[in-house]
């Protein structure tokens, strides 16, 4: 296992981290220890979960293994999303924020956070109200490091300036989702954190199982998360991610590498990636992920995989400056080089 900053931090973390989002759900307590132990001896040191999982008992399961090895951990969770039926408990609210930060560091029974992460942006609440009650959390020592999941380039962009000018405790991580079928975030989020120097740990690697072969064109999904899970159904309902699924498993088998082995690999190798997240129902589903530590692909590879898949628009649309990446682009004189 290689290790590599997150961020701007000087925090190592494994080049993977582990998703807990099954702990307690798919997963009972004995096959997330077991998972949790095989991350552990492959030398991943980095867990992502959320207060919301499997109603909190994915943070209690978490906060039980961590016992003995908690300080060569780094451990994040989240708060923002639905998390009982009381009408405020949801949200970036200060209020919310600090209610569930305190449930958080009880089930996972510790005294800190290292990321801690907005779930969800939050259209009802100020931004600087948020930035301000998470500031307040790093001040307190209960919060190491602040993230953003599901957020927009623009929306991390913004509170960066907000907590720069007023400052305050910055985002040092972003959780987008990326994917082979997923990739959106190549447009703004990757190149955001880049320039930001953002740590970036980007969910659903796999795609929710349609990159592991087990789904094919024209089939309806039987099992697994696409089956069984209305919000993964509908976000992985467009035919064409089946067909480049189909393309992609085809040339996975065709060069002898198992196919999540290669989807993990692939979306590590963005430069602006810190750290895939991994997760799994079984110790026998999570092998093939912590295989892709170990593998050797070449570049040649990965670009043929990224072929497989369809290049999302320039952020400003202008496929010219694709095809042609000298278009108006100034040469060393400072000339305009255009056409």
């Amino acid at each position: 296992m290689q290790y590599t900053v997150l961020g701007k931090t000087g925090v190592l973390v494994s080049e993977l981290c582990f998703g807990t989002m099954t702990f307690g759900k798919e997963a009972d307590e004995a096959e997330s220890g077991r998972m949790f132990n095989a991350c552990r001896d492959a030398g991943v040191n980095f867990f992502d979960c959320a207060n919301v999982y499997s109603g909190g008992l994915a943070e209690s399961i978490l906060g039980k293994l961590l016992k003995g090895c908690r300080d060569e951990m780094v451990v994040t969770t989240k708060v923002a999303q639905v998390a009982g039926p009381d009408v405020n408990s949801l949200g970036a609210s200060r209020r919310h924020i600090m209610l569930e930060v305190e449930k958080s560091l009880a089930r996972l029974d510790t005294d800190r956070i290292d990321v801690y992460f907005i779930h969800h942006f939050d259209p009802m609440t100020p931004m600087e109200e948020s930035l301000r009650a998470l500031d307040g959390l790093v001040r307190q020592g209960k919060v190491l490091y602040l993230g953003a999941s599901n957020w927009a380039a623009w929306q991390v962009a913004k509170a960066l300036g907000i907590s720069q000018a007023k400052g305050l405790a910055r985002f040092e991580c972003i959780e987008p989702m990326y994917n082979l079928v997923k990739r959106q975030a190549e447009v703004e989020i990757l190149p955001m954190a880049m320039s930001e120097q953002l740590g970036v740990i980007p969910y659903n690697p796999l795609a929710a199982g349609l990159l592991t072969g087990k789904y094919s064109r024209g089939q309806a999904p039987t099992e697994g998360r696409i089956a069984e899970n209305k919000m993964y159904n509908t976000r992985y309902s467009d035919p064409v991610y089946y067909e480049v699924a189909e393309r992609f498993v085809s040339y996975a088998q065709s060069i002898g590498v198992h196919p999540v082995s290669l989807a993990v690999r692939w979306v590590a190798s963005h430069p602006g990636v810190t750290a895939p997240i991994i997760g799994a129902r079984s110790l026998e589903q999570l092998q093939a992920s912590l295989a892709s530590a170990e593998l050797d692909i070449s570049p040649e590879v990965l670009e043929a995989v990224t072929k497989l898949s369809i290049q999302p628009p320039t952020a400003t649309d202008r496929l010219e400056e694709v095809i042609d990446p000298k278009y108006k682009t100034r040469n060393r004189q400072g000339a305009a080089q255009a056409k």
